[in-house]
Parts: structure tokens; C-alpha cells; sequence
């Protein structure tokens, strides 16, 4: 197991992510706490030259488009879930996969380990609307820049509804929107029909792990 000197890079990959970060409108960068980095770099046991280190010690996590998409560091008022330890909370093993994100209607981007796929090393995304993992084709450092410039509108297209910005912006980053029709019944596309409410973002995404085993076995 590295120390945490030995994590340290003298080539972090920070200055690339804050660069693009600052060039982007939509972003809140949250401050790290000393402690807290250094607490998630040791768990995660990856180096600042890697895209995910940098982020874990540089970042309490990053808010993007109003709040919608919230991008796990290591911890802060407005997000305290952070890499690695998030895992633990939702008894998710960080050799099957690490969850580095998730967005206020319950959907989670997650490195693959091997439990999703052959791709390992991959970003996956569960969307609540089919329940079920999707291969982005996307490595982590990718993903981020993503997050930061591409076109979530188009990408959560099924999912919006008009006026959600005002909206989402007051869900606090470790609650979700509930939506019910949820977004994967018939009912639930029809979004002009469908009420939105603040959960706890653990009891959103155990809701949808139990959907998507009752629809896998053929009962939902």
C-alpha cells in the first residue's frame, strides 16, 4: 500500500482539469479539506498524475449545470459523498466499480472494475430510465471534460422538464429528485405528469437497484 508522499505526483494531471474547469461556465469547483484529500488519495491508492487522483486531492467535488450532475472529490459541506468512500456507504466493492458521479435524478457514472463489463477502466452510466449500465466509451480524464463541456441538454433529453433549473439548484448534493411515474414506466415519460421530490441519494439509488433486479428476473 503507498503512502500518501507516494501518491503525490511531481506531474499531477490538476492544472489540465482546473484549466478546462475555468474555461466552462457551468462548473463550481468545492475546495478540499487538508485532511480529507489526504484521507481519500490513501483509499483510493491512485497518484495526482492520474485524472481521478487529481480530482480526489484537489476537489471537495464539482457541481456542474446548476447542480444537476455532481462530480465526487474528496468531501465538502455542499457534497460530503466523496470517491471511495461513497462505495463503502452503499456496500459497493472498489474492485467491481468506483462511482465518481451521479445526477439529481438518480442516475450514477461509475469506472468499471470488471462487475460491468469487459471494458474495464471505462465509465459506465446507470440511467434511470432503462436501468441498466451503458459502456460511455469514455475514460475517467474524458468523462470529466465531458461533464464540463458536452451536451448534457441532448444527453438528458428524456429526462429534463422545462423550468428545472431553479429547481435543482436547491437539492442539496447528497439528496436526489424522486420521480414518480419513475422515469423507466410509461407512465413516467410523459414528464408534464411526473412530481418531483428531495430523497436521500442512497435511498434513490437502493430504490433502483431493487427495480432493476425485479425487472432483470422478469417481475417488473
Amino acid at each position: 500500500m503507498k503512502t500518501y508522499e507516494e501518491l503525490l505526483s511531481t506531474d499531477p494531471a490538476w492544472p489540465e482539469i482546473a484549466a478546462a474547469a475555468s474555461g466552462s461556465r457551468r462548473v463550481t469547483l468545492l475546495p478540499p479539506a487538508p485532511a480529507r484529500a489526504r484521507s481519500c488519495l490513501e483509499a483510493l491508492q491512485v497518484t495526482t498524475r492520474s485524472p481521478l487522483g487529481a480530482v480526489a486531492h484537489e476537489t471537495g467535488g464539482m457541481l456542474v449545470d446548476h447542480g444537476w450532475l455532481r462530480v465526487l472529490g474528496s468531501g465538502h459541506a455542499r457534497l460530503t459523498r466523496s470517491l471511495g468512500r461513497w462505495n463503502a456507504e452503499l456496500q459497493i466493492d472498489l474492485a467491481d466499480f468506483v462511482i465518481v458521479a451521479d445526477d439529481v435524478v438518480g442516475g450514477v457514472f461509475a469506472i468499471n472494475g470488471g462487475a460491468l463489463g469487459p471494458a474495464r477502466g471505462n465509465v459506465h452510466y446507470f440511467a434511470p430510465d432503462t436501468l441498466r449500465w451503458e459502456d460511455l466509451a469514455l475514460g475517467y480524464g474524458a468523462y470529466v471534460r465531458w461533464a464540463f463541456t458536452g451536451d448534457l441538454d441532448t444527453f438528458y433529453a428524456n429526462l429534463r422538464w422545462s423550468g428545472w433549473q431553479p429547481e435543482v439548484e436547491q437539492v442539496d448534493g447528497d439528496r436526489m429528485l424522486s420521480l414518480y411515474p419513475p422515469p423507466c414506466s410509461v407512465e413516467g415519460k410523459d414528464r408534464s405528469k411526473v412530481s418531483r421530490r428531495p430523497v436521500p441519494a442512497a435511498e434513490l439509488w437502493r430504490l433502483n437497484v431493487d427495480a432493476a433486479a425485479q425487472l432483470a428476473d422478469g417481475r417488473g
